[in-house]
């Protein structure tokens, strides 16, 4: 497909096996790029590898041209104050980054966290950089890139509005390992007015100027329950929130997100997401 036009899917369910339940699930809503979990979203647990599963994966997804990324578990908290989440934190980052490797992902994604107290955020940054940039320079070649997804703006967020995002990449040297991966309802509840005319492409503006257009390389694509600033993470479907559908036009047409898939992280399942897919296909054009 034309490397000008993003790819359009679907986080995917993993129970049953990647290989079956996840490609099944793409084919039915018709999707071009998926996202899954390569362990507990909600766990430490970190499973050994199998190896003959990830490899039928691997071949299924590569055969139907199917792109594929991994979601770390939302208990990552690189920011954290607490030596435990921190340690964890780095621990399951380079986990999930090694499992997106054995499955053939393109990215991972993490969320970029929390300072927890106002008097930790500049502590903060100092051991993200000291606990993530020897996990960044022992990845190899080949190893999927590790994006940053900026949450709702609630609490001590690292990044509380997109400027912030500044900060992370310097705390990480600019890595070219390094993405970012925008997430449309985060972004809505920071503060940024992405349902106004002209607001996704000015906030996309934004994030080209702060971070550079090859860093974006992921799109969460859901609207939003809540209004603009409301600093909640609650998303809907495409077009049953407060963004509404023309901003994923304005969205699709940026020049920023032609090489940045659409993945879908919204309520339902097939039936729900296949018409999503289909809608945003459509405004793509």
């Amino acid at each position: 497909m034309s490397v000008t036009r993003p790819r359009i899917g679907a986080h995917v369910p993993t129970t049953g096996g990647m290989a079956k339940r996840s490609i099944a699930y793409a084919l039915e809503v018709k999707a071009e790029a998926i996202q899954v979990f390569a362990s507990n979203p909600r766990g430490w647990a970190m499973p050994d590898a199998n190896t003959e599963a990830d490899e039928a994966f691997r071949s299924r997804a590569a055969e139907l041209d199917i792109a594929t990324y991994v979601h770390a578990p939302f208990l990552i908290n690189l920011g954290s104050p607490t030596v435990a989440t921190y340690e964890n934190s780095l621990a399951s980052t380079a986990y999930s980054l090694r499992r997106g490797k054995d499955i053939g992902a393109l990215g991972v994604v993490i969320h970029t966290g929390s300072a927890v107290d106002v008097n930790h955020v500049s502590n903060a940054w100092k051991q993200i950089h000291d606990g993530m940039m020897p996990i960044l320079e022992a990845l190899p070649e080949d190893s999927p890139t590790l994006l940053l997804e900026p949450t709702a703006g609630q609490g001590q967020s690292l990044v509380k509005k997109l400027d912030d995002l500044v900060h992370y990449l310097e705390a990480l040297e600019y890595h070219p390992k390094v993405g970012i991966c925008l997430d449309t309802c985060h972004v809505f509840a920071a503060g940024h007015d992405i349902s106004k005319k002209g607001g996704m492409t000015q906030t996309l503006d934004l994030l080209v100027s702060i971070a550079g257009a090859e860093r974006i390389q992921l799109i969460h694509a859901n609207d939003s329950m809540d209004v603009c600033g409301a600093l909640k993470d609650r998303h809907q479907n495409i077009g049953e929130g407060k963004i509404g559908v023309d901003p994923f036009k304005e969205l699709l047409a940026h020049p920023a997100v032609a090489n940045a898939p659409l993945i879908l992280e919204t309520p339902g399942q097939e039936p729900e997401h296949g018409r999503e897919v289909a809608l945003l296909k459509k405004l793509r054009g």
